[in-house]
């Protein structure tokens, strides 16, 4: 029996991307860390993604996860803005597999649900919930951002054990099965 699992949860996003850090111990959830990303600085798309790639290396290297759980993209009107999201995320994704860490997407829906009851539940609301599940006497960050990562990881915990994830990966090979129009 594994006796504590670290579950690192990604918000992924292209001008702030959150990264939330949970232990569970015998069922009782302890936030680790919490970081935020400030990507609105960086010149261009590739030097986000870089800088994406690196920093969630980073996190895997210090926390060493047992698992990863990622918000997946919404789907909005803007096409420029939702492939910029999607290569955010796929970068986040490809530095996970790369330390062979299992992954596990939610969407933004089944998150708020997990945290607070309500699918359409405010960042505020989910900040809120997060701060009384966690038993935090004031949050440690003012990026709403980062409480997303956070509550991309309780999620996870709250629906380990079920089949009720949107989709989960072991390593590039179940990635590649489960996305077959992924493969040129």
């Amino acid at each position: 029996m594994i006796s504590e699992k670290i579950i690192l949860g990604i918000d992924p996003g292209t001008a702030i991307m959150g990264f939330g850090i949970i232990s569970v111990k015998k069922g009782n959830m302890e936030m680790v860390s919490i970081h935020e990303l400030i990507l609105k600085k960086y010149p261009n798309h590739e030097t986000k993604l870089k800088y994406i790639f690196d920093k969630t290396l980073a996190l895997i290297d210090e926390y060493h996860p047992d698992e990863v759980a990622l918000e997946a993209p919404f789907f909005g009107k803007n096409v420029q803005s939702m492939l910029k999201l999607g290569r955010a995320q796929g970068v986040a994704m490809a530095a996970s597999l790369y330390r062979n860490i299992p992954i596990t997407e939610y969407s933004p829906k089944k998150i708020k649900m997990a945290i607070t009851g309500n699918g359409n539940a405010s960042k505020e609301q989910v900040a809120g919930m997060l701060q009384n599940l966690l038993k935090l006497k004031e949050f440690p960050t003012k990026y709403l951002d980062a409480s997303d990562g956070l509550a991309v990881a309780v999620c996870h915990h709250f629906n380990s054990g079920t089949i009720s994830s949107d989709k989960s990966y072991t390593g590039w090979d179940s990635f590649l099965k489960q996305n077959p129009d992924r493969l040129k």
